[in-house]
């Protein structure tokens, strides 16, 4: 099953209009983290997923492309 976060995260992110330095202020995580998940050259563990399915919103399931 191909990981579907990347994309979700930056869809996410953009319609929000936020950078992601800004992003990275609001969750607490560096920018340089932001841009690797958007890369998909890492992945969040549980902790930072929870943080931002709670940030925007959403479920973590969500997050995964697991539902829509």
């Amino acid at each position: 099953m191909e990981n579907k976060f990347k994309e979700v995260f930056k869809s996410l992110r953009t319609e929000k209009h936020l950078g992601q330095v800004e992003l990275s202020k609001e969750i607490g995580v560096s920018s340089g983290i932001i841009s690797m998940w958007e890369n998909g050259k890492r992945e969040p563990n549980m902790e930072s997923l929870i943080m931002i399915a709670e940030y925007f919103g959403v479920t973590i399931d969500y997050l995964v492309g697991r539902e829509n």
